[in-house]
């Protein structure tokens, strides 16, 4: 999400994002990243933060095995996706050559009411 005007955010998009730059900063200085500590630095830059929010922050961090590098996607590093475009066209033909679909014979068709021969009934 690009953001061009604070104002565009709503307070819980502004909350959110006061949240994740607050545990970045902890993160980054190398101190513990606690509930406690990312409230600090949030009030630190002339914001609040609800107890709720920094709590969600610290356990994220702490589950993702305490790195900010684990914790947030970094360039190519999948997560979710739209559609791809355009590119690597030949490679998928060849690909597609490559791999020859094997047909199955199917059974000989059994007339189950012997038309042809009159049958039983």
């Amino acid at each position: 999400m690009a953001v061009t005007s604070l104002s565009e955010l709503s307070e819980s998009q502004k909350t959110e994002l006061i949240a994740s730059l607050s545990t970045i900063v902890v993160a980054d200085s190398g101190a513990d990243v606690t509930s406690e500590s990312i409230t600090a630095i949030a009030s630190a830059s002339g914001n609040t933060l609800p107890a709720v929010w920094s709590s969600i922050f610290a356990a994220g961090l702490s589950l993702s095995g305490g790195s900010i590098d684990k914790m947030c996607a970094v360039p190519g590093s999948g997560g979710g996706g739209g559609g791809g475009g355009g590119g690597g066209g030949e490679a998928a033909a060849e690909a597609a050559e490559e791999e020859p679909e094997e047909e199955e014979e199917a059974a000989p068709a059994v007339d189950l009411f012997a038309a042809d021969d009159g049958g039983d009934y």
